[in-house]
């Protein structure tokens, strides 16, 4: 059973939600919050497995929101909801730790699917949204950012699979791409994620950006 908490600021969306993910056998509504404060407290209250985060709430953003959620013990994965599909605050959920991303608008067939994306441990990636923000948004790190980490420690395979995780592409994509089976661009994967202390493939794509592995629109 998929434990999921709902944070939204708008009662309806809540609700509807809710009632979209409590009538799927799989999943449980574990809880719900108004605001980003009180979503770090029924996070901490409920232990969900995934927390659908809306981007914009009041006092605490859901930005800040998931970066504190995703530091709770049980690690919980944060799926962001947003109104826009070039919310310019979404990139700044990614690098707080964020799994995926869906439009609110999105239908209730794919909701199921991102909750169990992200709760299974993968990040969201194919939706128009991530492709559009990756190209507008990734390649602008915030002002005062790190200085972005190289690549040396990594091998020549793990680079060309970092550079296709950046693209967006799954690991079947990458296994046809590198003629590689799709276990040993699995097994790549794993070592990445290790080798970076990262939580997950939405992270690698930052990391792809960030390091001038990639560039948008390349």
């Amino acid at each position: 059973m998929i434990r999921v908490l709902i944070a939204d600021d708008e009662t309806l969306i809540r609700h509807g939600l809710a009632a979209i993910l409590g009538a799927i056998p799989d999943m449980a509504v574990v809880g719900e919050a108004a605001d980003g404060l009180a979503a770090i407290e029924e996070a901490r209250r409920t232990t969900p497995d995934v927390v659908l985060m809306d981007v914009r709430m009041p006092l605490l953003d859901g930005i800040e929101a998931t970066r504190r959620v995703v530091a709770l013990p049980g690690n919980p994965r944060v799926l962001m909801l947003t109104t826009f599909d070039l919310d310019e605050y979404v990139y700044e959920a990614m690098r707080a730790g964020a799994s995926g991303f869906l439009l609110k608008s999105v239908p209730r067939e794919q909701l199921a699917l991102g909750v169990r994306t992200v709760a299974t441990g993968d990040a969201l990636l194919a939706p128009a949204i991530t492709r559009r923000l990756l190209e507008e948004f990734l390649s602008r790190p915030a002002p005062g950012s790190r200085v972005p980490p190289n690549l040396a420690d990594l091998t020549a395979r793990e680079t060309d699979v970092l550079r296709l995780v950046g693209r967006g592409l799954s690991n079947a994509e990458i296994a046809g791409e590198l003629f590689l089976a799709e276990s040993t661009v699995k097994t790549h994967v794993a070592n990445l994620l290790a080798k970076r202390r990262l939580r997950d493939r939405a992270q690698l794509v930052v990391l792809a950006y960030e390091s001038g592995l990639l560039r948008p629109g390349g």
